[in-house]
């Protein structure tokens, strides 16, 4: 099956599975901003399973096309999140050649739902053990005026555990401390408690010893508070 038949195929799946209740549901709990058609997380993730079990993964060559293809417009939500369900098994195989494009979908209908795998998954995957490709892309982000560029630059490491870049981490969170948006605060202790199950104490001293937003340190002292507790 070509790429073309594969993504329509994959569209017409998930719209076979749609549940309007649910949809008004979804749509509701995203604030009104996308559509959805309704599709629970394991009915899709299983819709994906058969597809790739009966046609096979799209070859490298063919995941721009089916990137561009899951966010084009009025797509349904769950479209962009099956992306993720057929990429991510496979992240390590991500070529540098589509962190562009990758940047482009975390400025594409922009939430939390979606710029919280394609950062510290797809983007984190590229740029893994690349300290000049990483910097340049997460230095632009945290100095971006566009907010979910600089949650991407603040957790994109969400998953580095020991392999961390402790000082780009805690030099990003500095450099967006003064924020008043709530996904960048948010963001920012969820990596801080991310990174404290590998490096407890060095976190707990980071957060001691800087001023930091309420949110953030709530959130990056989940685990320590919990653990001295």
């Amino acid at each position: 099956m070509n790429i073309d038949a594969f993504c329509q195929y994959l569209l017409e799946r998930l719209q076979a599975a749609a549940d309007a209740d649910r949809a008004e549901q979804m749509t509701a709990y995203m604030r009104n901003q996308f559509t959805f058609l309704g599709v629970k997380a394991p009915i899709r993730k299983n819709i994906v399973r058969e597809m790739l079990k009966e046609f096979g993964r799209p070859a490298v060559e063919d995941w721009e096309h089916l990137a561009k293809f899951c966010f084009a417009a009025n797509t349904p939500r769950e479209l962009q999140y099956m992306l993720g369900d057929i990429l991510i098994p496979v992240k390590k195989k991500l070529p540098e050649t589509m962190l562009p494009l990758i940047e482009t979908l975390i400025l594409t209908t922009s939430w939390w739902d979606t710029v919280d795998w394609l950062a510290p998954h797809l983007a984190a995957a590229i740029m893994r053990d690349k300290e000049q490709l990483t910097r340049e892309y997460t230095e632009r982000w945290i100095n971006a005026d566009n907010i979910w560029l600089q949650r991407s630059a603040i957790i994109f490491q969400l998953h580095a555990k020991e392999k961390t870049n402790e000082k780009l981490l805690f030099d990003y969170i500095l450099s967006r401390a003064d924020s008043k948006e709530f996904f960048v605060q948010k963001g920012a202790g969820w990596a801080l408690r991310q990174y404290s199950k590998t490096a407890p104490r060095t976190v707990g001293e980071f957060i001691d010893q800087h001023v930091l937003p309420p949110l953030t340190v709530r959130e990056g002292l989940k685990i320590l508070n919990k653990n001295d507790g």
